[in-house]
């Protein structure tokens, strides 16, 4: 094993129920945002939801994680797979980095390929920001059927 990596995962309010099966599946395979952590021991010190709009849980929730040794803030998938995705998720990015002073990934979970397949025709992530923050959780057809 490498090193160490403590992480904190910021789900969307509209999911404030979930159990969390598809985030922690592909935690512990290191497949979507996670498989930058081959390597690594993962170690998940925090799970919360953002809040709702506009985010009000992350005034404190990232301190609270960073405080308990999180390095790596995830958003999970849901931040951008929902309808519509988040229209905060950059503002979000930018002020856990700034205020909290640790790293912000987007994503999770592999993309489920029925989320994959309507955005792309509603349109939804059309825009080059997306690509950028889609990239770490798209995965290959397969993958992302496996998480439907």
């Amino acid at each position: 094993m490498g090193k160490s990596k403590k992480i904190g995962i910021v789900i969307c309010d509209r999911y404030r129920n979930c159990a969390g099966g598809k985030c922690f599946r592909a935690l512990k395979n290191r497949e979507g945002a996670f498989s930058v952590y081959q390597e690594d021991e993962v170690e998940l010190v925090g799970y919360t939801s953002c809040g709702g709009c506009h985010g009000g849980n992350l005034e404190y929730a990232p301190e609270e994680m960073k405080k308990n040794g999180a390095e790596v803030i995830h958003f999970a998938t849901g931040l951008v797979v929902g309808y519509p995705p988040c229209p905060y998720i950059d503002y979000f990015r930018d002020f856990i980095r700034t205020k909290f002073e640790m790293e912000v990934v987007i994503g999770t979970h592999p993309i489920p390929e029925k989320y994959y397949e309507i955005h792309k025709k509603l349109g939804s992530w059309n825009d080059s920001k997306w690509r950028e923050l889609l990239e770490p959780s798209i995965s290959d057809k397969t993958t992302r059927l496996a998480y439907d």
